[in-house]
């Protein structure tokens, strides 16, 4: 997986890029045999425009196959944020992955039906 990262207002520690590269082997492993052909942007840093102090940002974008999923998460702390954007991208790819299933079995079941449909006549 084409991995790149990028910091805005922030110099990532060696512990953060530790806990950062613990969560893309995380994503990695989730997208099992499709991981060759992703990439994956990361954006980590201070939030712009925070009005409560120190707020963190993490955004991940995943492109697999044409299509674009996006999380941005703001959190109180650096990992938390990571852990949150890389939940969240796990999330929408597993429902899109679903849907697929779903629409395949469904057409599946519409062709079986329609040949059943032609023997009886």
């Amino acid at each position: 997986m084409d991995t790149r990262i990028k910091t805005n207002d922030y110099t990532l520690t060696p512990e953060a890029q530790a806990h950062l590269d613990e969560r893309i082997a995380a994503i990695e492993k989730s997208l099992n045999g499709s991981a060759a052909e992703a990439r994956l942007e990361v954006e980590v840093g201070r939030a712009q425009n925070s009005k409560h102090g120190d707020v963190w940002s993490a955004e991940m974008n995943l492109i697999l196959e044409g299509k674009s999923l996006r999380a941005d998460v703001k959190a109180e702390t650096v990992n938390a944020a990571i852990d949150g954007a890389k939940d969240e991208i796990v999330r929408q790819f597993r429902k899109q992955r679903q849907f697929h299933r779903r629409m395949l079995r469904r057409g599946g079941s519409i062709i079986k039906g329609l040949t059943r449909f032609g023997r009886d006549s």
